[in-house]
């Protein structure tokens, strides 16, 4: 048997394009003591993954790159697991990893719940919303809230579960018309803003004349200048991500009203979702549930084979997902 990888060969300036990457065919990992081999079955494309491109620390060149991943041990060697059972590890963008116990997290399979799950609702992006409404904003039942980037993952999964915490209207901003029809047909926002086509400020501002309690911001720049102007005094901002920023490190945009944080009593509070990994089985007791009732359904754009992960990368950057985007191994 043989193991595919994506290697990164060259470093983006401004947008990336799929040939920076390089699909390689190497041997199987040989097992060192502790490690167990694993077959991936689903990998995950994030945002964050921009900024590593940048980082030879983080990505270095011509070796097989990071990220969150759900597979089967098809060989425990000495780590203590077993054969069969499904985990999830960090080591992403290849068919096949060599992992050690230590480094990965043997799932608990649920009826009726897909794998590719515990990459989107009950995975990174599933938690990223439960940690932003629950501990973040500190969402109370009636209040309402306005999300940028809300046909993404983590824009899709707050709407779900903002419904199902008693919130009140929802407001979503996204890239597109056809963007727009989804969030309030598919996923139950009030008010959806095409920014391309509206004015931002303009929009938000008819859709919530009154304000709103709470700003979920995936985006940063104009996005985050828009929404503290709306918002309510005492509002919450719970910052997530600058996907908006993230290929121009260099000249980052920058809200212009910051000090109307100070003006409106605002609380604005970023925060990583790597530092709330002790709340997993909470999030997974609160949405399996209702995965298995049907009430809440992962939202996923799912991308089949290793050697499309690069296009499928850069389309997400873009904005061609709907939900979160993932792909899908043979």
């Amino acid at each position: 048997m043989k193991s595919l990888e994506i290697h990164l060969i060259r470093r983006p300036t401004g947008m990336p394009s799929a040939d920076l990457f390089a699909l390689e065919e190497v041997a199987l990992p040989k097992l060192q003591t502790g490690q167990a081999l694993i077959e991936n079955l689903y990998l995950s494309v994030d945002p964050y993954m921009r900024e590593c491109m940048d980082l030879e620390e983080e990505w270095p060149l011509h070796t097989p790159l990071e990220g969150r991943s759900i597979g089967r041990v098809i060989d425990a060697g000495s780590s203590g697991l077993n054969v069969g059972e499904l985990v999830f590890h960090r080591e992403g963008w290849r068919s096949h990893a060599a992992v050690a116990a230590e480094e990965l997290r043997v799932l608990k399979e649920y009826p009726g719940v897909s794998a590719s799950a515990f990459l989107s609702i009950m995975g990174g992006t599933g938690l990223t919303a439960y940690v932003a409404l629950s501990r973040i904003a500190k969402l109370q039942a009636g209040e309402d809230i306005f999300v940028s980037a809300a046909a993404g993952g983590v824009g899709s999964a707050i709407a779900q579960l903002a419904r199902l915490m008693g919130a009140g209207r929802l407001i979503g901003s996204t890239g597109s018309a056809a963007k727009a029809r989804y969030l309030t047909e598919t996923l139950d926002y009030d008010f959806a803003i095409d920014y391309h086509s509206q004015d931002l400020s303009q929009a938000l501002g008819e859709a919530a004349p009154e304000g709103f309690d709470i700003y979920i911001d995936n985006v940063g720049g104009k996005h985050q200048e828009a929404a503290i102007r709306h918002i309510r005094d005492h509002g919450r901002i719970a910052w997530v991500g600058a996907v908006g920023q993230y290929n121009h490190a260099e000249s980052p945009e920058l809200a212009r009203n910051l000090y109307d944080i100070v003006g409106k009593s605002l609380r604005l509070e970023g925060f990583l979702v790597r530092n709330y990994r002790h709340l997993q089985d909470e999030l997974e007791a609160f949405v399996v549930p209702h995965l298995q009732s049907g009430r809440l359904q992962p939202q996923q754009t799912v991308r089949e084979g290793l050697e499309n992960m690069a296009q499928a990368f850069v389309d997400m950057l873009a904005g061609a997902n709907l939900g979160k985007m993932l792909i899908k191994l043979a």
